[in-house]
């Protein structure tokens, strides 16, 4: 399912024998689009240090309560090895973390997750650990969700917009949509881009160059339009200058419908 990740933000956190505070960001991996960590904010508890929670440890997340169970106990949580809240995260830190869990380590093997596309809890084998020595490259390419949104979407020296947020699937906590607030040249409507349309981010210049232009980034958000119309040719339902308030807002409804199909709350300008 995929899931808004701005809607987390804040989200109670409790573990198997109490709550251990909420959901401050994430840390994503900036080259293969997949959550690693739920960092969190554990208010006077633990201060001094940043609180990191892997995926592997995520149980239930209760969307009506705003809750999310980690399948850890506090004891747990304050015994795991400690990084510095102002500190990167080290390699040799997530090597000591997931030793410390007896989680399979996501840098061993092709896919997203290692051995797999989903954060399992049980080790590999002996046997799996041969069969796959591939390893994931050692450089820091874990980065701040909070951080990266608003910076500026841009390709070819056009101007496409600003990221306003990601979609992600909450099986896989692999990123599969880049939320983008559009300018002017499309209305300021918020569109969805593929991470695999991203060449790279800049941090320097707080941009993400992405390769698609804006003439074909509207022909995308148009065919999601068509979608959600139903229509077989979107051309054909272009509104004439003379269209009635009512078809205009029909329209506008349509839209809004299907963005939430995809976003859940999140809603497109109309």
């Amino acid at each position: 399912m995929l899931q808004y990740l701005k809607e987390l933000y804040g989200n109670k956190l409790s573990a198997s024998d109490g709550d251990i505070g909420h959901v401050k960001d994430f840390y994503f991996d900036d080259k293969i689009w997949v959550i690693r960590y739920l960092v969190a904010d554990t208010g006077s508890w633990l201060t001094g240090r940043l609180v990191l929670i892997s995926p592997h440890a995520f149980g239930r997340w209760d969307r009506d309560d705003n809750s999310l169970l980690v399948n850890l106990s506090q004891k747990q949580i304050e015994n795991s090895p400690s990084i510095e809240s102002h500190k990167p995260v080290s390699r040799q830190f997530e090597i000591e973390y997931y030793r410390y869990y007896g989680w399979p380590a996501y840098w061993n093997g092709g896919a997203i997750w290692g051995l797999g596309g989903f954060p399992v809890i049980l080790p590999p084998s002996k046997d799996e650990i041969e069969a796959h020595q591939h390893h994931h490259p050692d450089d820091k390419h874990l980065q701040s969700t909070k951080t990266i949104t608003g910076y500026r979407i841009q390709s070819n020296g056009e101007a496409i917009g600003h990221l306003s947020g990601f979609m992600i699937d909450d099986q896989s906590w692999g990123i599969r949509e880049l939320v983008v607030k559009t300018g002017h040249w499309y209305a300021g409507e918020e569109i969805l881009i593929s991470p695999a349309l991203v060449e790279r981010i800049s941090y320097e210049e707080s941009t993400v160059y992405v390769n698609i232009t804006t003439a074909a980034t509207q022909r995308t958000a148009e065919q999601y339009l068509k979608k959600s119309l139903g229509t077989e040719d979107l051309e054909a339902q272009a509104l004439p200058a003379s269209a009635t308030t009512k078809s205009v807002s029909a329209k506008a409804e349509a839209r809004t419908a299907y963005f939430r199909s995809f976003k859940g709350s999140l809603i497109a300008s109309t």
